[in-house]
């Protein structure tokens, strides 16, 4: 790139990664947008010092001819915290960006457990040997308090107080929240720290809550192959994400009269429009629960 694009773009992902907090699969993903949106600018001739904003309007229908709307608004999102970035540090003097709009989205509905799977999935796990206690623990953990896959990776020990009911973690955007746990998982957990740890770790130490049979903390491919095998023993055959117990937890919590607010609250969403999502869920099951046993449907 004659205009020196990487750094450009590596300035701005430091200012992401450092000041707002981003996590790393969004630093990743801006990454692959602003480094395919500079090298449409390096062939086009054009310099993001000076472009306007026909430019960006040029590239974003460029875009329309390959992407969805999701991507497409997702490069937009980058591309204008990119040249917002660069007029606060006086890289440029006008941002191009300024009267951009993303395309509307829909929402997509997240996937979710019904209760029963829920149940033949948190049971799936053998409690009669260290791992398998180990894995009982960190899935009911999981549907207990709707924690990201990647914020139970980074649990340690001083983030846990079992004896008042509740965890902090650390969550997108660098944002601490405390949330509580119920009696089962606290059963468990206790379970897995008096007996199943010990015998993980061999006599090594770990800040960490849940540890391999290494003794060290978990990846976080290590958590999802762990889910994913689980799902397979307990028969579920519909889609699994990472965060399906996530969602689960926050819908069955709704359909069980939950306050949205604290569902906001517990899933550490910072605008409560992200949460009304799964009002979306309670509302398709309250539709097929009267499909199928109302009289007259």
């Amino acid at each position: 790139m004659s205009f020196n694009g990487d750094l450009l773009i590596d300035n701005f992902l430091s200012y992401a990664r450092l000041e707002r907090g981003l996590s790393e699969n969004t630093i990743s993903a801006y990454a692959n947008d602003l480094k395919r949106f500079l090298e449409y600018l390096d062939k086009k001739g054009l310099d993001p010092h000076t472009i306007g904003h026909q430019d960006i309007s040029h590239y974003v229908a460029y875009l329309g001819k390959g992407l969805s709307k999701r991507s497409i608004a997702r490069n937009i999102s980058a591309i204008k915290s990119f040249f917002k970035f660069l007029k606060s540090t006086g890289e440029i003097l006008q941002n191009p960006t300024k009267n951009i709009n993303s395309p509307k989205v829909m929402r997509k509905i997240p996937d979710t457990l019904s209760v029963e799977e829920v149940n033949a999935f948190l049971n799936a796990p053998d409690i009669n040997n260290p791992q398998g206690l180990r894995d009982k623990a960190i899935l009911e953990l999981l549907y207990a308090t709707g924690l990201r896959v990647s914020e139970l990776q980074n649990l340690r020990l001083l983030n846990v107080n079992l004896d008042a009911g509740f965890i902090r973690t650390m969550g997108k955007g660098s944002k601490e929240r405390i949330v509580p746990i119920g009696e089962v998982a606290i059963h468990y957990l206790k379970e897995y720290l008096n007996i199943s740890r010990p015998k993980l770790l061999k006599g090594k130490e770990s800040p960490y809550l849940f540890v391999s049979q290494l003794g060290k903390a978990f990846t976080r491919q290590g958590l999802w192959k762990l889910i994913k095998f689980y799902a397979k023993k307990a028969g579920i055959k519909s889609k699994l994400s990472p965060h399906t117990l996530r969602h689960s937890f926050a819908s069955h919590l709704l359909m069980g009269g939950a306050d949205l607010r604290a569902v906001q609250l517990m899933l550490g969403h910072s605008n409560i429009g992200t949460t009304q999502i799964y009002t979306h869920v309670t509302m398709k099951h309250l539709i097929d629960t009267h499909k199928k046993f109302h009289p007259r449907s």
